[in-house]
């Protein structure tokens, strides 16, 4: 009885000194433990108790949860800023500045915002069993807005049917502002208005893209959609035109020459810009030197000139399924820059003296003018290594063990070995896919790849390694963070129930040792790409920043991107700083290089998206051919709105919407990435093997849809496959089993395309 008062006087004091705190927090929101720790509660069992009393205090409306177990104190007018989010299935809502989690915002209350507005919103106090609401109050800093989709022209007006997720009904457009658009066409337009009682929103075209349907329309479209240039503006090229490769002999005289030592590039057999060679000789005491050259980009291009500040914006260039979008000018890229065979050319160098067990003995760097003898398709190199015959035999065949020795001792010190196929189309005349192949990587790319890497890594250590008097300058370095622990730990529990044993903790050594492991295992096997997938979404994204933490991935402690300066801005931002501090210059301002890493980062991703995208259309667009077919193919996600499926004849993925699984009402284990049936039992798990049938293609979503095919559900014809467009909602699903409207997002344990090849990590 004695205990009970005791236990009862506890929780009593804990309530009490919980009341004082909201009176005044000390935050503007908080948990259970932020309030433990201010009250300096330590206990477990008074943990329990302060979170039980904030539950109940939201509960009675007396605190605002504004997330899961995140609350605030409530007042009559609780005011935010914080950036809106709108989606065509009409749940919008705003992330406030304070709060990471969503509030939802409903469309009577949203003062027509658009994605990506800063909005000022009230927050009303929770009440009992309800989620919070926001206001939107006023639109602070509207962002401007285009959108892309297909125009319909009336007599009096036109309209645009937005290809976007983030808007729901058309654009009005008035006629005067059509800019020659007709039915059918693709545009481009920008919402100039939208009055509060008005449904729709107004707008103008700013671009015509061309008729819908058309290939060069679509990937148009893809580029603007992500924000990406689709033309080169002409005072760049003309810009570009006028500069002239300018290897007299002063300049020849300024730099080490290598034009008598045997040079070579290898590329993919449509490259056009060749922007790294490497050379090979033995040298008398019987090592070798091995040179990586790197096209001298900056060079021709001057900071600050209309050339550089284009590239400065793009970024990057974008490699989409049927087409390069260039960084720089074709001039530049193709011509001038591009290292060509039988052409001397200005180039910055790492020159490597190693032994024959591939051990590095000392290297230099240097401004250098090379001449290639020969250029290579990998194929072509990929013959002799695995021949022993054919052209510079010696040199790639002696480069190619050495790159072994070095990768194998890569992985040795915890380097990640990730090896997809990537998808690839063969298009006709016309850029309509017609067949798929996949773009396996093979010795003669790890290469290349492994001399990169080696070239990256000593730019990097060079500059950013302090010793001695030398101190470490402000530099561009790409880094990769360590994994997400609860993406590791989801990874190793779902590869355990396969058989593979996967460490989550230990040293990144260990821990990408037993990735590496079972990478090995899964060739071949029902589950590799899933798994595969996985292990590569437990992975941070790498990013350009003047903070070196080190790459994780690649176990390295210093990183940078040297080898690309015709694709890749950051790799020009360090060849000239590399340039400045080999020439005694002083650190550059730290502030400045750093938005310009966080630049070539964000347009990184952009150009991604854009890759991802146009692989997608086209794969729609390929099985738009096999409508009603069928294939098997394996379950690469599972989601509550259904399964996605990747072929493996030609890893196209689609969903099996759940509103298809006829058969039972399916509810989705999240942990255990399955749909299971509630009254059959019947379950789908990720890994799956299934036999599916082409449902639906919606080229405009790039959504393709799938029906399972097994002895209780036999194929169906084509006119009822047709019978419903790729979205629509059919049949009653329980709540948990579904989620209504939108283009369905990939959940955890869903599979994206192809990973990028070394070369760009």
């Amino acid at each position: 009885m004695a205990q009970t008062k005791k236990t009862s006087a506890d929780r009593t004091a804990i309530r009490g000194a919980v009341d004082q705190y909201i009176a005044n927090p000390s935050a503007k929101t908080f948990n259970y433990k932020q309030v433990a720790a201010a009250l300096g509660l330590d206990q477990p069992a008074q943990h329990r108790a302060v979170a039980l009393y904030l539950a109940e205090l939201a509960f009675d409306g007396t605190l605002l949860e504004v997330a899961p177990g995140k609350y605030k104190v409530p007042s009559h007018s609780i005011t935010a800023t914080g950036t809106f989010v709108r989606l065509r299935n009409g749940k919008n809502s705003v992330i406030t500045d304070d709060d990471e989690q969503p509030i939802f915002v409903a469309e009577r209350n949203s003062m027509h915002a658009l994605n990506g507005d800063r909005v000022r919103v009230t927050i009303a106090a929770r009440v009992k069993g309800k989620e919070p609401e926001a206001i939107v109050t006023e639109i602070v800093e509207p962002k401007e807005q285009t959108f892309i989709g297909t125009l319909r022209v009336d007599k009096n007006f036109a309209t645009l049917s937005p290809d976007s997720k983030y808007i729901a009904c058309d654009i009005i457009i008035p006629r005067a502002k059509l800019r020659g658009g007709t039915t059918g066409d693709k545009a481009i337009v920008r919402i100039t208005d939208w009055p509060e009682d008005a449904y729709n929103p107004r707008g103008e075209v700013e671009d015509i893209l061309g008729k819908a349907g058309e290939n060069n329309t679509e990937i148009h479209a893809i580029l603007a959609e992500f924000g990406l240039p689709y033309r080169y503006p002409s005072s760049v090229e003309k810009a570009a035109d006028k500069i002239t490769a300018g290897i007299t002999d002063d300049e020849v005289a300024l730099r080490e020459d290598m034009r008598d030592v045997t040079t070579f590039t290898i590329d993919p057999t449509d490259a056009k810009d060749f922007d790294d060679a490497l050379s090979f000789r033995r040298l008398p005491d019987g090592t070798y030197e091995v040179g990586v050259h790197i096209a001298d980009v900056t060079h021709y291009v001057k900071p600050d000139t209309i050339i550089d500040r284009e590239a400065r914006e793009r970024a990057t260039s974008v490699y989409l399924v049927d087409r390069v979008v260039p960084m720089l000018p074709e001039h530049l890229s193709n011509g001038i820059c591009s290292l060509r065979p039988d052409e001397d050319k200005l180039t910055f160098s790492t020159i490597f003296v190693m032994d024959d067990r591939g051990k590095v003995l000392s290297s230099r760097i240097a401004r250098t003018v090379i001449r290639s003898n020969r250029r290579f398709t990998y194929d072509e190199a990929q013959q002799v290594i695995e021949t022993g015959q054919g052209d510079l035999v010696d040199e790639i065949t002696t480069l190619d063990r050495l790159a072994k020795i070095l990768r194998e001792e890569r992985y040795q010190n915890g380097s990640v070995e990730f090896d997809r196929a990537e998808v690839g189309f063969n298009i006709d005349e016309k850029g309509h896919p017609v067949s798929v192949f996949f773009k396996e990587s093979k010795d003669a790319n790890k290469l290349i790849e492994e001399f990169m890497l080696l070239a990256n890594r000593t730019v990097a250590t060079y500059i950013g390694k302090a010793s001695g008097k030398k101190k470490a300058k402000s530099f561009v370095y790409r880094v990769h963070d360590m994994p997400d622990p609860g993406k590791l730990a989801d990874l190793s529990t779902l590869a355990r129930t396969f058989g593979y044993k996967i460490k989550s903790q230990g040293s990144s050594r260990e821990v990408n040792r037993s990735i590496n492991r079972m990478l090995l295992d899964l060739k071949g096997k029902a589950e590799e790409n899933f798994l595969g997938v996985l292990a590569i979404r437990a992975m941070a994204k790498a990013i350009y920043t003047t903070q070196n933490i080190g790459h994780y991935g690649l176990g390295f402690d210093y990183y940078t991107h040297f080898t690309s300066p015709i694709r890749r801005y950051p790799d020009m931002m360090v060849h000239r700083l590399l340039e400045r501090y080999l020439n005694g210059g002083r650190s550059v301002n730290l502030e400045k290089l750093e938005e310009q890493c966080k630049h070539s980062s964000d347009m990184e991703q952009l150009a991604a998206n854009a890759e991802r995208a146009s692989i997608k259309y086209k794969q729609v667009e390929y099985m738009n051919d096999h409508l009603g077919e069928m294939f098997q193919g394996v379950i690469s996600g599972v989601t509550e709105w259904g399964l996605y499926v990747e072929l493996d004849d030609n890893k196209c993925e689609g969903l099996v919407p759940v509103r298809d699984l006829a058969d039972d009402y399916y509810d989705f284990d999240e942990k255990n990435f399955t749909l299971v049936g509630r009254r059959h039992g019947n379950r789908y798990r990720l890994g799956d093997t299934v036999k599916v049938q082409v449902a639906r293609c919606n080229l405009e979503r790039k959504q393709l849809d799938f029906v399972l095919v097994d002895e209780k559900n036999p194929p169906r014809s084509l006119a009822t496959l047709g019978s419903a467009p790729s979205g629509s909602r059919q049949g009653k699903q329980s709540k948990k089993s579904r989620r209504s409207g939108g283009s369905p997002r990939h959940a955890k344990g869903s599979s994206k395309r192809g990973a990028k090849s070394c070369k760009k990590i």
